[in-house]
């Protein structure tokens, strides 16, 4: 019996994803800890999620965004959050619509 294969990432180890003050590497320009970061990422409002998320696509790590958000959310947001993406908006679209996940997106937003 074969195993269920497990993605290839790479996330940062716990004890290097904060700093001294618990505020996570790739919200160097903001004073979030990461549980604040964690709690703004529940926010019931898809508006303030899609920001947060985009700021994690946009600063972190590729493999360190997917230990805070799943695929579907982000194919959920994307209509929303892929104006935060600035200058990675490109590295992103070409992953989703290689996972043939922005197509579904975009479908969903219609």
């Amino acid at each position: 019996m074969n195993p269920t294969p497990r993605p290839l990432l790479f996330p940062t180890p716990p004890e290097r994803l904060c700093d001294a003050r618990g505020r996570p590497y790739f919200l160097w320009d903001s004073e979030m800890t990461l549980d604040a970061f964690r709690a703004v990422l529940a926010d019931p409002d898809p508006d303030i999620r899609a920001a947060y998320v985009g700021k994690l696509m946009r600063q972190a790590k590729p493999d360190d965004v997917f230990e805070f958000v799943r695929l579907a959310e982000i194919v959920e947001l994307w209509p929303r959050l892929e104006r935060y993406l600035g200058r990675d908006r490109p590295m992103w679209r070409y992953l989703l619509d290689r996972w043939g996940e922005v197509r579904r997106a975009d479908i969903a937003a219609q």
